[in-house]
């Protein structure tokens, strides 16, 4: 077991910055009207940084910097690109617990996550896009004796990135490798909960980068996010969020004819079909594994398997063997490589859980375990902590339909197969879902009938 020191303090492998600029231009630029927020921690409550309020000018000058690099870094051939993308991925590796511990402070999540996860992942990108850029080919072909048609790829110039709060690193760069290999300039919006650790990040890989290729902004949806997604400036908008935002997203890029890739929200079923029950073994010890996936990563995982259907002649046994496995999830402080379940990622995000949970107990879903807020003493008391919560119910009530994002599950049976794919399909999102039977037959149908 490790506990890492929180930043900041004795023995504390890495240090916030009090208060940070954006990073424009390869500079770090105070915001031009000299408004900043106060970013808190989710492990205590307590604020550890200031972060640039931006609005528009700040948008324009980040857009100024990527106009000014894109033409450069588009004619840099792809072996070179892809040297600086390597050295990227070897600077983070290099540096891996210390962005883990940041990523862990900024956002809540377990450092045994970021640590084993996220960091390595966000390395892993880096170098495949590496590796892809050099694999990249065009294409000739000819029409006839004196015509001949070539393709080749060629970047869009400057794009706009809105990245998520639940995965701030992660995320970004699984949005900032591909485009960066493509040869783009990048303006990029952190979310505005989760704004710190991908600064911590640029401090440390912003000197491998040509200035202006990626620029950072800071600030609120309406006041930073909107001008950039609206841009008349960008080729391309990329986001990943809440499902409303997205839409406006989209509005916006279709008022401006640019492409737009949308990541959104999702209330994806984990069917158990009776047979996971049919022997006492690894199998079944894995299908209890997967049933607490609802509460990885807090529940803050657009794909989190937030509803279990489970086939009625197990119901009973395997509910309440799930139970004694989620009840073994241990909670606790983020920073303790033992810890399994940290907190939410910003104070909005657990009233909107706990407000859900009383949602459901007021349509008559029943409280298996969790229901409430973790109280775990301390300083940690401050923090933004939900007990994993499972509900029952049926699939009609807000909790089975709605997605909301924190580590709480509702449960309910299903007779068939025939139900359990009509259950499963009964949702607005359609984003994931798993699928729980020692036979591949029904492996198989279960998962081409599935709308996911």
């Amino acid at each position: 077991m490790t506990v890492y020191a929180r930043p900041g303090t004795e023995g504390a492998l890495m240090s916030f910055e009090s208060r940070y600029g954006n990073f424009i231009g390869g500079q770090w630029v105070a915001p031009v009207a000299g408004r900043y927020f106060e970013n808190p921690t989710p492990v205590t409550g307590q604020v550890f940084c200031e972060i640039p309020r931006s609005d528009e000018a700040d948008v324009e000058l980040a857009l100024d910097a990527a106009h000014a690099a894109a033409p450069g870094w588009g004619r840099t051939s792809p072996a070179e690109r892809a040297v600086i993308l390597n050295k990227v991925a070897d600077r983070i590796e290099e540096n891996l617990e210390s962005i883990a511990v940041a990523e862990s402070w900024d956002n809540g999540k377990p450092v045994r996550e970021t640590l084993n996860a996220d960091i390595p992942l966000a390395v892993d990108h880096f170098r495949y896009f590496a590796g892809v850029l050099r694999a990249q080919e065009g294409s000739l072909s000819q029409i006839d004796e004196d015509t001949v048609a070539y393709h080749f790829h060629e970047p869009l110039g400057v794009v706009g990135q809105i990245i998520p709060w639940n995965f701030p690193i992660l995320m970004a760069v699984w949005k900032l490798a591909p485009a960066l290999a493509a040869g783009n300039a990048v303006v990029l919006k952190p979310a505005e909960q989760t704004p710190a650790s991908i600064l911590y990040l640029f401090s440390l890989i912003g000197d491998l980068l040509p200035a202006g290729v990626v620029n950072i902004v800071n600030g609120f949806g309406v006041e930073a996010g909107k001008p950039l997604a609206s841009s008349n400036r960008i080729a391309k908008i990329a986001f990943t969020g809440e499902t409303t935002t997205g839409r406006l997203i989209m509005q916006y890029a279709t008022q401006n004819l640019i492409p737009v890739t949308l990541e959104l929200g999702g209330k994806s079923p984990n069917i158990f079909f009776s047979d996971v029950l049919a022997s006492n073994d690894a199998y079944q010890d894995k299908a209890l594994e997967g049933f607490t996936m609802f509460a990885l990563n807090q529940g803050e995982v657009c794909t989190c398997p937030s509803r279990s259907l489970i086939q009625a002649d197990i119901y009973d046994e395997f509910l309440a063997l799930a139970a004694i496995r989620t009840k073994a999830v241990r909670q606790g402080d983020p920073l303790d490589t033992e810890t399994m379940i940290g907190a939410q990622a910003s104070n909005d995000q657990l009233e909107k859980i706990l407000s859900y949970i009383e949602i459901g107990k007021g349509e008559g879903a029943q409280v298996l375990t969790g229901g409430e807020r973790a109280e775990l003493g301390g300083d940690l008391g401050g923090g933004f902590y939900v007990a994993p919560t499972i509900f029952t119910g049926h699939n009609k009530m807000r909790i089975f339909q709605e997605e909301i994002f924190g580590p709480v599950v509702a449960v309910t049976s299903f007779t068939d197969y025939a139900d359990a794919i009509a259950q499963a399909n009964d949702t607005l999102y359609g984003l994931g879902a798993g699928v729980w039977s020692r036979s591949g037959n029904t492996a198989y149908r279960a998962g081409r009938d599935i709308k996911a």
